[in-house]
Formats: C-alpha cells, sequence, structure tokens
C-alpha cells in the first residue's frame, strides 16, 4: 500500500507538472499598448490619405530583465498573429519573450492587417490555398525540394478541414505584390519605429529578412541584434523549386544589392547594385543543396554590419534548407560574422518554413534565447 501512495503521490507531481506546461502561469504585464510608425501624406484622387506606416503593439513585462525589446516581424502573407499564438491555441514566441523579461513589439507591416490602406501600393497578391499547403503546411506531400519529406510539426493533418490549418489559412491576409515595394516602405517604416522606440533587437522571417539587412545598415547603432529566420534568399536570384530529379532552377534577380533589393553600404563604395561582380559557384557546397551567387573576389565588405550580432536559423524540412548557407557565406566574403543554426544539427527535427507556429515552437525559442544570452 505504502509503495501504490508513492506511486499516486509521483503520479500526481507529474500531472501538476503537465498541467502547469500546458497552462502557464498568468503573465504579468507593466504596460502595453500600440503605434503607428513611419507614413506619409499624399492626395490621392482629390483626398487627402497617410500611408506608408507599420502597425506595432507592445507589451513590457513586469519584470523587465533585458535593456533591448524586442521587435517581431512577419514573413510574407502574414500578420503579427504569426508570434501571439499558434493555430492550435497555444502561446506564442511574444508570450515566451515576454516571460524572459524582454519587452516585445509585434508588428503588421506597411499595407497590411492593421496597417493596410486600400489601392495605394498597386496589385496584391497571396492566400492561395495550395502555395500555403505546398510552402507551409503538408510540404511532405508535395516533395518540391530534397527535404521536404522529413515534415512532421504542423500541428494535425495540414489540410481544409484540421481546426489548425483552418485557423492558420484565416490568417493569412493580401500583400503589396511588387517586392521592391515592400522592402523599400517597410525599411522606411521600421527605422522609423527605431527611431521611436531606440535600440532593439530585429526578429524577421522569410519575406521581412530583406528589411533587416537595410535597416541595420542604416541605424547600425539602433539595431542590437539581428535574427533572421530563413530570411529571404539566397542572395540576389531567386530559387525555383522544381521537384526531383533537379530540385532547382534559378529564377529572377529579385536581390540585385546581394541580400536586398535595397541599396547596402559597399566598402569600396559603389552608387549602383550592377557594380557589384558576382559569380556562381561550379558546384555546390554538399548534395541537395544549391549552387550560391557570391561576389567575385575581391568581394566588397558591409562595414556597417559588421559590428551586429546576426543569428540565421534554418529547419530541416524547409524549402530554405537548401539554400539558407548562402546567405551565410555572403556575409562571411563581406566581413560580416554571423552565427547559422541548422535546427537538425541540434536535434530539433522536421520543422518547415512556419516554424514559430509548429508543435515544437518553444524548443525552437529556447534556442534562440540561449544565442542571444550569449550575445549580450
Amino acid at each position: 500500500m505504502k509503495s501504490f501512495l508513492s506511486f499516486l503521490g509521483i503520479l500526481a507531481i507529474f500531472m501538476a507538472a503537465s498541467l502547469y506546461a500546458q497552462k502557464p502561469a498568468p503573465l504579468s504585464i507593466e504596460r502595453q499598448g500600440w503605434l503607428f510608425a513611419g507614413g506619409q501624406y499624399s492626395t490621392v484622387n482629390g483626398r487627402q490619405i497617410l500611408s506608408g506606416h507599420l502597425y506595432a503593439e507592445f507589451q513590457i513585462p513586469s519584470r523587465k530583465t533585458h535593456p533591448y525589446p524586442i521587435v517581431m516581424v512577419t514573413g510574407g502573407g502574414q500578420t503579427g498573429t504569426n508570434y501571439t499564438g499558434t493555430p492550435d491555441g497555444r502561446e506564442g514566441w511574444a508570450q515566451y519573450f515576454l516571460r524572459q523579461g524582454y519587452a516585445v513589439y509585434v508588428t503588421d507591416q506597411v499595407g497590411r492587417g492593421r496597417a493596410a490602406t486600400a489601392d495605394l501600393y498597386g496589385p496584391e497578391g497571396g492566400g492561395n490555398m495550395e502555395t500555403i499547403q505546398q510552402r507551409f503546411t503538408t510540404v511532405e506531400d508535395y516533395k518540391q525540394w530534397p527535404t521536404a519529406h522529413l515534415h512532421t510539426q504542423f500541428p494535425g493533418k495540414a489540410a481544409p478541414g484540421n481546426p489548425a490549418f483552418d485557423q492558420f489559412a484565416s490568417s493569412q491576409v493580401p500583400s503589396i505584390q511588387d517586392f521592391a515595394i515592400q522592402q523599400k516602405l517597410n525599411t522606411a517604416a521600421l527605422i522609423a519605429l527605431l527611431d521611436k522606440i531606440g535600440p532593439a533587437i530585429i526578429v524577421t522571417h522569410s519575406q521581412s529578412g530583406t528589411f533587416g539587412w537595410p535597416v541595420a545598415d542604416a541605424r547600425p547603432n539602433l539595431v542590437k541584434a539581428v535574427i533572421a529566420l530563413e530570411p529571404n534568399g539566397p542572395p540576389f536570384y531567386n530559387i525555383t523549386n522544381t521537384g526531383a530529379p533537379d530540385w532547382f532552377r534559378d529564377g529572377d534577380m529579385q536581390r540585385p544589392w546581394g541580400l536586398t533589393a535595397e541599396k547596402l553600404t559597399y566598402s569600396p563604395p559603389t552608387t549602383a547594385a550592377s557594380e557589384l561582380a558576382i559569380e556562381q559557384q561550379t558546384k555546390a557546397d554538399g548534395p541537395d543543396l544549391a549552387r550560391c551567387w557570391l561576389q567575385k573576389s575581391p568581394a566588397r565588405q558591409l562595414p556597417k554590419l559588421q559590428n551586429i550580432p546576426i543569428l540565421i536559423l534554418t529547419a530541416e524540412a524547409s524549402y530554405h534548407a537548401p539554400y539558407d548557407h548562402c546567405t551565410y557565406k555572403y556575409l562571411e566574403q563581406s566581413g560580416v560574422k554571423s552565427t547559422w543554426i541548422k535546427l537538425a544539427d541540434l536535434g530539433i527535427r522536421g520543422n518547415g518554413h512556419m516554424l514559430m507556429l509548429e508543435k515544437n515552437n518553444m524548443e525552437i525559442a529556447d534556442v534562440i534565447a540561449k544565442w542571444l544570452a550569449k550575445a549580450f
């Protein structure tokens, strides 16, 4: 009987711990609110309109233990909901980092979500369910890149009718279609945000990865770190996924300045992106990897990025897995030291591109938090 009671006691402790893990203690918030940053007035069809602004909602924890807030920027077709929760109802990275003692700013991009302004930025795109499944949620069924079959972490069967998928599909919003306009507007708005709130850590994901570099280039004193979650890339040319046996082919040149379509400060100086001398690798760095476009030697340097801690994070089953190494290599040859973490190398397996929403999202947040602890 005594051993049985001991077993019940252990079971009760285990159940209580499980319940705590499912229902974390309430957050203690000292202050929260929202703001808009950037934008300008113009006259459209005889009426004055403000456009070019982004939206940011912020929370400051009662026990703030880190000096710099984290600014979270989503990728294409997404809003701040990517960071404030998951499609199956768990906490998101905003809550995680608040619990770690960081102030958090979660943004909606220019022309999107709570910063939307109709008919001012040209055509909009996004929202195609097949594309969402192929790139984000059911990638293992499409097998468009070598590691797609390893995807296991989206919560539930990622197809219409699954509640988690339906929630994710509902969160998709139209986006400015012109890639260069996206970068120009959002870079200016993020600079305006930092000018308002002061020094911060910038988290970018996917499409917004092209904003982080020019913002850091323009405000190296205010960008204290860049966390680039599978940043838009690779340098210069898009990659088109074709499936086996070839897997990849080069697409359009969307990043003429290497990492972005926005001008970066190079040394020796250059006034036009066309002055960058580039070449493609004759052989990929490994099997199932894309061949990188890099600068010819001697490579121009990116001096304003060289003193900023940078983390690039890549998931095992994402379409970025075959080419994020090209972004790392480009930074390295440009004199910029960065940390590149492949989650699979840490035993974190099966993640796709929407890693902040997947079943092990908190395990991935732990990786970022540990890197930040070493960076500061």
